[in-house]
């Protein structure tokens, strides 16, 4: 069996509010292996963002708590560690790219200063020698003129060449896992795929693990290993990319798959949308918290919340319509093979 270096059960974190307590994580549970790509998909407001920021515990900092479960990282609870035990894991071991390069960076010290701090703070190492690695990483970034650009400010240079600094500040003191919290969702299409190539190619250089969030099933399918699908706070399916893909089996997942241009309709025509949109954290439905938007919702799906089941394969869901006696209404198989044909010529287009 592969070894895991997170595993993440039951995590439950909230957010202190006049009406009481709002949970936007909700007994969220999924493993990374070694060496592996994980990537959670949802909307904006699925909880994504929030599941990375517990990993790190950096929630403490934003007004959030853990209410409960475990975060396991190679074996400890970070969950229990106290923050001056996250601060020697914190940017040395887990590393976190986030969403705007911009804000990422501090705009009063030169790339080379920042990336350097880390260095001196986790590896102990001297200014000169620190200042030194700085340069080769801004070099294994793919950053022109590293000696240069080392001493600039991040106003000086694009969202691509920032995003770029933010990747070579995370992978400085070679982390065991790296969480990428949409790190080309502030860029332009053709950086967005040389940014995606640049985590593939250093993750199997660094020999990391990944945890990659995402809205986009396609970054999902070109990156991942497997995929766990967030909806409303909580983990609904979660399969290999050939599971997920071949054989989606909730249909908020079918949804995000079908709404990918160039899987569903002709060329030219509407995109499929799924209507409706994922309700406040405060004022969660009863039952299945994806029925008032479901084509497929059946009357237990308004009452009674469904229990994830696994398959002998590993393939899990949260689906009423598994136990369901009669006909399946959900949709055949999408055709893994088309979508990786639309995926590749997206980025080809990109860096043609």
């Amino acid at each position: 069996m592969a070894e895991k270096i997170l595993q993440i059960r039951n995590l439950t974190t909230g957010f202190l509010s006049d009406r009481g307590l709002a949970k936007a994580t909700d007994r969220v549970s999924f493993d990374l292996e070694k060496g592996k790509t994980l990537c959670v998909v949802g909307e904006s407001g699925s909880g994504k963002s929030v599941t990375a920021m517990s990993v790190m515990r950096l929630i403490d900092y934003a007004g959030g708590l853990i209410v409960d479960g475990e975060v396991l990282f190679n074996g400890q609870d970070l969950v229990k560690k106290k923050q001056s035990d996250m601060l020697k894991i914190r940017g040395n071991l887990i590393t976190m790219i986030f969403q705007d390069p911009m804000s990422a960076l501090n705009p009063v010290f030169t790339v080379g200063d920042q990336i350097s701090e880390a260095l001196r703070i986790h590896k102990g190492l001297k200014k000169k020698e620190a200042w030194r690695q700085s340069i080769e990483m801004l070099r294994r970034v793919g950053i022109p003129a590293p000696e240069i650009r080392a001493k600039q400010y991040p106003y000086e240079m694009s969202g691509g060449m920032c995003q770029r600094v933010v990747i070579a500040m995370a992978l400085a003191c070679n982390p065991e896992l790296l969480i990428a919290d949409e790190p080309t969702t502030a860029l332009d299409v053709t950086v967005q795929a040389q940014i995606l190539d640049l985590l593939l190619q250093l993750k199997k250089e660094f020999n990391m693990s990944m945890l990659l969030i995402t809205h986009d099933m396609g970054v999902a399918a070109e990156v991942a290993d497997r995929i766990a699908v967030m909806y409303a706070g909580t983990v609904v399916e979660e399969g290999t990319v050939k599971e997920i893909f071949d054989g989606p089996r909730h249909p908020y997942t079918i949804g995000l798959l079908k709404s990918i241009p160039g899987l569903e309709g002709e060329r030219g025509g509407d995109l499929y949308t799924i209507k409706g949109s994922i309700p406040p954290i405060s004022q969660l439905p009863e039952g299945c918290r994806f029925h008032p938007r479901c084509p497929y919702a059946m009357d237990i799906c308004r009452h009674k919340e469904p229990v994830m089941q696994t398959s002998p394969s590993g393939h899990k869901a949260a689906c009423w319509l598994d136990d369901h006696d009669g006909a399946d209404p959900r949709p055949g198989a999408f055709s893994s093979q088309e979508l990786k044909v639309t995926i590749k010529s997206k980025l080809e287009v990109a860096h043609s």
